[in-house]
């Protein structure tokens, strides 16, 4: 079991204490991240006493202890999953060759962008959700915000700690900046742009959970593949964490569909608002929303980026060993469909640089198995409404399809054709307005806001009634 030294400063199992420059280092930039974390983390709530869990090892059954903590004093650290003797690279130009425990010079600077760009997202969810607490629809809810919030605010500290330990003062100047950008600040804003959109809602809240986190999970399942070890070892550890994010999303929007299939069924209308509720149609918005604006998250289906990393050995693709046979990948080709003349026609394009696209298919297939989960539930309720996923090619600012106009199933449209449908595929300001009113906070122990159904189950095998947040500071 790989054991977490909680004795020290800065919580960790890459025996920090025998590098006094890099633990110099992260100890300076520690009160700079606490300050952060006061400034724009939960707002509200620093002197709750919340029932968080902790990481106290790497291993798969004993990585988890919960209990009582407030939130600036939660022991953030780094935690690196185990290293695997002789382990080797395992696709591109140097598959079979030992991985590298130091950072190559010809691959500095790529490395350097990946993790800046991985490790802003995470304050960047943080700073998302910061007023999010004073319109929990439960405190059962409440907490688990902020095991999410505390857990990104964790996963900042992953990318820190490459930052400084591998990327010298260039690192260190990188981990400052982290700090110093803002989520939808016009000024210093955070480099991707799914991170500068606010999270107004629960609503908002469930779906970013459960489509943007699940991009995070293939982003870093491909960087667990890295032939850079140190970097594979964090984002292999991050996925344990990154798996309860995506299971808020996911459950939090199959509650909003049960209580509003319930609330359809009682009203006389067949219209959940008159009962306080939210339309199924309305959810399905929310979903092409944001689904559509995730899978832009992965890039341009043909990226000579991808290709590099690939080739380099830096990113694989996901669950590399398991799911393909192939790993140099430089003989193959992939067949996409470009629009040509108002026509989609079939373009084959060499394997490594489509490999955005075989990270975006795994990650679609990934939503579609999470709307059969969805759909089963609403069967049960037999409402006779189920969820769907866009098409790949719907409402893209990214990649082959920005710019163009496609419907629901992907077929070519004219922009006014488009116009002409918007608002019964996408959230109106008048649906966001509508699910806003029904924000408000229900902070008594067991209790839930009418537009969203109970769990099923309580955290760590207590009741779903069980203080989680002690309000009272």
């Amino acid at each position: 079991m790989s054991g977490i030294d909680y004795q020290q400063l800065i919580p960790n199992n890459v025996d920090l204490s025998n590098n006094r420059r890099l633990q110099r280092a992260l100890e300076k930039w520690q009160p700079a991240f606490l300050d952060w974390w006061q400034d724009m983390g939960p707002e509200g709530f620093q002197t709750s006493d919340v029932y968080l869990r902790t990481a106290v090892s790497t291993d798969a059954e004993g990585w988890a202890n919960f209990g009582f903590v407030q939130m600036p004093e939660y022991r953030w650290g780094i935690f690196l999953a185990d290293r695997e003797k002789d382990r080797t690279i395992g696709f591109g130009d140097h598959a079979g060759k030992p991985v590298w425990q130091e950072v190559p010079g010809e691959y500095r600077n790529v490395l350097q962008r990946i993790i800046v760009t991985q490790g802003d997202t995470e304050p960047a969810s943080v700073e998302q959700q910061r007023f999010l607490g004073k319109t929990a629809p439960s405190v059962y809810d409440l907490r688990n915000l902020f095991q999410v919030n505390v857990e990104e605010g964790r996963h900042l500290w992953a990318m820190v700690y490459l930052l400084h330990g591998y990327f010298g003062r260039d690192g260190r100047e990188e981990a400052e900046t982290l700090l110093e950008r803002r989520s939808g600040d016009e000024d210093k804003p955070r480099i991707l742009d799914a991170f500068n959109q606010t999270c107004p809602d629960w609503l908002t809240f469930f779906c970013f959970t459960t489509f943007t986190d699940r991009d995070g999970k293939y982003q870093l399942a491909s960087l667990a593949e890295s032939a850079f070890d140190p970097l594979s070892r964090t984002c292999r550890f991050m996925l344990t964490e990154e798996a309860h994010h995506m299971f808020v999303g996911e459950r939090g929007i199959q509650r909003v569909l049960r209580r509003s299939a319930e609330l359809t069924k009682e009203d006389s209308n067949g219209d959940p608002r008159n009962l306080g509720g939210i339309r199924l149609q309305t959810v399905q918005k929310y979903v092409n929303y944001w689904f559509s604006y995730s899978i832009d998250l992965f890039g341009s289906e043909i990226s000579s980026n991808a290709a590099d990393y690939f080739a380099n050995g830096i990113k694989g693709r996901y669950r590399e060993n398991d799911l393909w046979e192939d790993h140099v990948a430089i003989e193959a080709s992939k067949t996409l469909k470009v629009l040509k003349d108002d026509v989609l026609v079939d373009s084959e394009v060499p394997l490594r640089n489509a490999m955005n696209e075989i990270l975006r298919e795994e990650y679609i297939k990934d939503c579609e198995l999470v709307l059969k989960r969805w759909n089963r539930a609403l069967d049960k309720l037999d409402c006779g409404f189920r969820i769907t996923l866009p098409n790949h090619r719907f409402h893209r600012r990214q990649g082959l399809y920005a710019g163009q106009f496609y419907d629901l199933e992907g077929t070519p449209i004219t922009e006014e054709q488009f116009n002409a449908k918007k608002d019964d595929w996408l959230p109106t300001d008048d649906d966001r307005l509508y699910v806003h009113s029904l924000m408000k906070p229900v902070y008594e122990h067991g209790k839930m806001a009418n537009w969203i159904a109970p769990p099923a189950r309580g955290i760590n095998k207590n009741e779903v009634e069980y203080e989680y947040v002690r309000l009272d500071g």
